[in-house]
């Protein structure tokens, strides 16, 4: 079952009169419960791409279905919305929230859904036990390692239990025993809840563990890999 639709996508940057494209004209679709990668050195459009399939960016031309949904069109509120209930993201930068806690962290996503505190309570002590900070829940991001930071950032996205995670670079900071944990969680927990998870990387650890492996360059698609 196709769940993720893109047609003809492309996004260009006007830089002093001069038109970069870096996204053009893409199609690609990705099945329910994938382990994708997106793959290519800098400045071939994955991170751009990403961000277009995460409604954080909007195409110059052509549709991005998510779930039947066309985000291209979607504008203000409606997209915050649709990103709040559906997508969950996982940054290079963590982007937690100093102030607060692991477990304030893990639950920030839910308090903006409603979630009550009893929900909000359960989900986080399984969340953040699975990744492996079950001692670490009072903890602020000053205290906690690289890999530790990131591993908060998983359970964050994971706990409005959205159908996509978006992963741009999540091992990027992280030393090879933090990537090969973060990735053990994060394919176990796309075989266990079947979260479609997509990737933008350079990183081989990552490419490695991916079940589909789709390689652009200069904006295009020059392979597209299935692993079995």
């Amino acid at each position: 079952m196709k769940v993720i639709e893109i047609r003809n996508v492309e996004k260009i940057y006007n830089d002093s009169e001069v038109k970069v494209h870096a996204v053009n004209g893409v199609d690609l679709s990705f099945d329910e419960g994938e382990f994708a990668a997106i793959v290519g050195p800098s400045g071939s459009g994955k991170t751009t791409l990403l961000n277009m399939l995460g409604g954080l960016d909007t195409p110059t031309k052509g549709e991005i279905f998510i779930g039947g949904t066309n985000i291209s069109t979607l504008k203000g509120s409606k997209l915050i919305d649709f990103r709040l209930h559906n997508i969950g993201f996982v940054f290079q930068s963590y982007n937690l929230i100093p102030v607060l806690t692991a477990r304030e962290n893990t639950e920030f996503v839910m308090q903006m859904q409603g979630v009550s505190k009893k929900l909000r309570d359960v989900r986080v002590e399984e969340l953040l036990t699975a990744v492996g900070l079950g001692d670490r829940f009072e903890s602020r991001p000053s205290r906690l390692s690289g890999g530790q930071q990131q591993r908060v950032a998983v359970a964050r996205a994971l706990a409005s239990k959205p159908k996509f995670i978006h992963a741009d670079e999540p091992t990027a900071n992280l030393d090879s025993k933090s990537t090969e944990n973060l990735l053990d969680i994060m394919e176990q927990l796309n075989r266990e809840e079947k979260i479609t998870f997509i990737f933008s990387t350079h990183d081989a650890r990552v490419v490695k563990k991916a079940h589909r492996v789709i390689s652009l360059e200069d904006g295009k698609i020059l392979k597209d890999e299935v692993r079995k």
